[in-house]
This record gives C-alpha cells, sequence and structure tokens, in this order.
C-alpha cells in the first residue's frame, strides 16, 4: 500500500493530517529560532531574546502587578515570567506552523516578528551596548523562518476535493527524517549556546574564587551572647547567605569579573572625578559592619528582611576624598544616582549617605566575597533605608545629581523618591493556623527600625490589654532584635498581634498600607487553635 493509499479520507482527519505536522513545523521552527538565539547571546546573555522581552516586560508591568507577583511566587517571580513568555512563544509558534500549510510564505515571514520583538526589546534596555544586542534575535528569527519554509514544504499541499476524491498524498517519511534532523541540531545548537555563555562567565568565577578579603580595619562588635532568643522556630539572629532574600529585576545574574571591574565617581559638586579599581577599594581601610536589610515589597509579616555581616569601604568617607558635601554642608546635589552593570538605578539621598551611618560599598558578606545574587563584585549597603533607594548590587556608577532633575528606576514607577524603613514586627511562632497545646506556649518573633533601634516589642492576645515581651540583647541599632513573650494559652482559637516602639518613641502603627508608595504598614497577626 502506498502513502496515497494511506491518506484518511475523514475530513477531519485529513485535516488534521495537515494541521498537525504544520504545527509541530511551527514548534520546531521556534526551538531553532531560540537555540541560534541562545548561541548568538552566548558572550552576552542578557541581549537573548527571552531575556530581553523579559526585561522589557518588567519594565512595562504596572506597579500593583509587579507587587502581586513579588508577593505571590516571591523569588520565583522571574522564573514565572520566563516559563510565560516561552509558553507564549509556544502557543505563538503552533499557530504559525499551521498557518504555514496555506500560507507557507506569509507563515515563514511570521517567524519574523519573534525578531522584531526581541530585538526591539534588547535594543530598548538600560544596558544596551548597541545594535549589536539585536543580533541574537534577529539571527535566531532567520533561521526559524527558513526552517519553518522548509518544513511546510514538505506538507500536503491543501486543495477542494471533489465528492470521493482522496487527498493529496506525501511522503512522510521524508518529513519525520526533516523535522528529527532540525530537532536535533537545535537542541545541539542550544547546549553549545549554553556552554559558551557559561564560559563567559568562568572569568568572573575565577576573580572571585581568587579574593582573600583582608582584615577590617574597623570590626564588627562581636553578637552579643544572648541576641538569639532560645525559641524554637525564631529566625536566626545572622541570615545564612544562602537564606537571604533576593529582589530585584535581573532574569540574568550579572557575572562580572572583578579583575575588570570599575567604578566611576561623578557629577554635581565632584570637585575630583574618580574611577577605582577593585583592588582600590581593598586597599583602603575597610569596615565590618551588623546591618540588617529590608525590601519596600516586605509585607507586613513578611519575608525579604534579613541581617548579615558586611565587609566594605565607608562610602562618605569616598565621596568626601572626591569634595562631596552633603546639602547641609552646602553641597549642590541632594541625590546619589547608583547604576549597576544592568542598567538599573537606584537614587539615595546625599544627605543620609553622608550623615554619619555606616553607608558603604560592600565588599564581603557574612566573611566571604559576596554571592553573584547579592551583588558581586560590589554593591551599595545603607542602614535604615528601604533597598530600593540604597542597595544597588553590580554597581558601576555613582553619579551625584538632584532630585528634581533626575527620576531613578523605581521612581519612575510610583515608588518615593526617599524611603526611610518603617518601624515593624513579625511573630515567626506559632506559625499561622498552629496546633499548640494549652499551657505555656512561647510566641517570638523579630522587630526592626534600622538606624534608629527597638526600645520595646508587646503582643496582645485577642482584644486583650497589650503585654510587654523580654528583649533578646541589642546588637546595634542598624539590626533587628528578636523578642520573646510566654503566654499562658487557654483552649480555642486566639488571635496574636504584636507591634514594637522604637527608640524615638514612635509605635508601630495599626494602619494597614500596602507596601506602595514607601513600604507597608500595618501590625502582623497570627491566628491559631489551642488544643
Amino acid at each position: 500500500m502506498s502513502d496515497h493509499d494511506k491518506t484518511p479520507r475523514n475530513p477531519s482527519a485529513r485535516t488534521w493530517t495537515r494541521l498537525g505536522p504544520g504545527a509541530l513545523s511551527g514548534l520546531l521552527a521556534g526551538g531553532a529560532a531560540l537555540a541560534v538565539a541562545v548561541l548568538a547571546a552566548a558572550v552576552r546573555p542578557r541581549s537573548g531574546p527571552v531575556v530581553a522581552v523579559g526585561g522589557a516586560a518588567i519594565d512595562r508591568t504596572p506597579t500593583a502587578v509587579k507587587d502581586w507577583a513579588i508577593r505571590t511566587f516571591g523569588t520565583n517571580d522571574k522564573l514565572v515570567l520566563q516559563l510565560g513568555i516561552l509558553a507564549v512563544l509556544t502557543l505563538f509558534a503552533l499557530a504559525l506552523g499551521a498557518f504555514a500549510v496555506r500560507h507557507r510564505r506569509a507563515g515563514a515571514a511570521g517567524v519574523l516578528v519573534f525578531g522584531i520583538v526581541g530585538a526591539a526589546a534588547a535594543l530598548g534596555r538600560p544596558d544596551s551596548t548597541g545594535v549589536t544586542d539585536a543580533f541574537p534575535s534577529v539571527l535566531g528569527a532567520i533561521a526559524g523562518a527558513v526552517l519553518l519554509y522548509l518544513l511546510a514544504g514538505l506538507l500536503p499541499a491543501p486543495r477542494r476535493e471533489a465528492p470521493g476524491e482522496r487527498g493529496e498524498g506525501w511522503d512522510r517519511r521524508r518529513f519525520v527524517i526533516a523535522a528529527t534532523a532540525a530537532a536535533a541540531a537545535s537542541a545541539g545548537t542550544g547546549v553549545l549556546g549554553r556552554a559558551l555563555s557559561g564560559a563567559g562567565g568562568r572569568e568572573a568565577v575565577a576573580s572571585r574564587e581568587n579574593i582573600t578579603l583582608p582584615p577590617p580595619d574597623s570590626r564588627a562588635p562581636a553578637v552579643p551572647r544572648h541576641a538569639q532568643a532560645r525559641v524554637e522556630g525564631v529566625s536566626s539572629f545572622t541570615t545564612p547567605t544562602s537564606d537571604f532574600y533576593r529582589v530585584d529585576t535581573a532574569l540574568v545574574v550579572p557575572k562580572v569579573d572583578a579583575t575588570a571591574w570599575r567604578l566611576r565617581i561623578h557629577g554635581e559638586g565632584v570637585a575630583r572625578e574618580r574611577t577605582l579599581t577593585f583592588d582600590d577599594l581593598l586597599r583602603r581601610k575597610l569596615i565590618e559592619r551588623d546591618i540588617t536589610l529590608t525590601c519596600v515589597s516586605n509585607e507586613v509579616g513578611g519575608p525579604y528582611v534579613g541581617n548579615a555581616r558586611w565587609i566594605g569601604v565607608r562610602l562618605a568617607d569616598l565621596l568626601a576624598e572626591c569634595g562631596v558635601r552633603p546639602p547641609s554642608a552646602g553641597g549642590p546635589a541632594d541625590q546619589l544616582v547608583a547604576r549597576s552593570v544592568d542598567g538599573m538605578t537606584i537614587g539615595s539621598p546625599v544627605e543620609d549617605v553622608m550623615d554619619g551611618r555606616d553607608a558603604m560599598l560592600a565588599v564581603g558578606m557574612n566573611g566571604e566575597p559576596l554571592p553573584f545574587d547579592h551583588g558581586f563584585p560590589v554593591r551599595m549597603v545603607v542602614p535604615g533605608l528601604y533597598g530600593y533607594v540604597s542597595a544597588c548590587k553590580w554597581i558601576e556608577d555613582i553619579e551625584l545629581t538632584t532630585f528634581d532633575s533626575y527620576d531613578a528606576y523605581w521612581v519612575k514607577r510610583d515608588w518615593a523618591r526617599e524611603a526611610p524603613v518603617k518601624t515593624q514586627s513579625r511573630i515567626d511562632t506559632p506559625r499561622p493556623f498552629a496546633r499548640p497545646k494549652a499551657g505555656t506556649v512561647m510566641v517570638a518573633g523579630v522587630a526592626w527600625a534600622q538606624h534608629r533601634g527597638i526600645d520595646k516589642v508587646e503582643v496582645r492576645v485577642d482584644d486583650g490589654p497589650w503585654e510587654e515581651a523580654v528583649l533578646a540583647a541589642e546588637d546595634s541599632r542598624d539590626t533587628w532584635r528578636q523578642w520573646s513573650y510566654a503566654w499562658r494559652a487557654t483552649k480555642g482559637g486566639h488571635t496574636l498581634t504584636v507591634r514594637a516602639t522604637d527608640r524615638t518613641g514612635e509605635v508601630q502603627t495599626d494602619k494597614r498600607t500596602r507596601t506602595v508608595p514607601d513600604g507597608a504598614s500595618g501590625r502582623h497577626s497570627v491566628v491559631v487553635t489551642v488544643d
């Protein structure tokens, strides 16, 4: 029996015979386009179409949607975004393949939309280096278009059939061989591209491995013996590096070679511009401090807060050597704009950076060089300010300017220009909906008001009176403080609420606000059932 004789006579079967392989052809073409793009972007992974489109999507997503994504997906928000982009591309490719069965040239041309969108996104990124960033998307789209055109040419051409006439036959074997070869070639190209991309980051990895941080000239005081509340379930006083929260817009974590890294300081009021190398920083006096960082996207009781031991160079000293004066001393600039290698801009108040707090250009975290996820080789750390106005990672440029003349990335997206950390507290144990036994139940957690310090924490059971908790020893006013409360729990459902008072006497407000524009406020509560 010939292939012609095997052609299905059922109309729906004949349609599937054409459209099924067509959709597969589109999927293979899309895969080839992405594989070639990955290979072309091996030297600069951030120019790849998925990363570029994802970055553009992040830039243009409404603030409320971003906030929802962080609340819903946490640190997996970037993975979800990339999977969403791939899902859309998959559907688009399937549709184009089916369309190419009847309109071969138009279908192949449609693949070029991949290239146009990806190229436009790459060129529009803040860290774009020029027209070469468009090449991965363009080359990938051309490869995909050519493959779809060739595969569609192997499919049966649709035509009107007279009653009782059999559909036109086609060489299935030839199509299967071509499709298999295309899939294998795409897979190999993608693997090669990822291998070359990984090789591009090896110098950065090697530069980090070769760093030995010198002992700091100003060591952090030893953490007080009783800074850690001895209650099971409370966060560790020092957050392990692997557990430290990460919230940023980088779909691909920049891997910067410390030996090639440079930092430029310039702008208004800078009498002596400087360009520093990593070794320049290591030769300066280093300070070591325990500092708690908080993300402005942290909801009341949320996880985006952590405490680490940082090593770095005092930023105020460095600025002063460049001739910078704070506004209170007559300086013309009131904003320090830090720029990251990925194009992120973060604006910090010059007055806060130079007011004597331990603002630094950090090179180490918990005794080791910064991890790539947390800004290697250098990042900013400023106690008392939310990260989006202070904690620039992968920093490469500092410009002194004014708030009136420039809006940094997040300010353009409805966040406040200045954002001191709000007084907050959190119940770590018992967990929400826990079922403790009646009797003494230890309620414990953390409270923070960076650069002001915590003076008191109180706990309320249901609508009862506020009872003062026992505070653990304070490390410094720039770190969080742990607390505990022995609750005589009675059977039934109960609501536990916590509030903190900072060193200025301000009591944590009960007014609930969302994270936009300058951080969430309110009091953390958990509901438990006592058995």
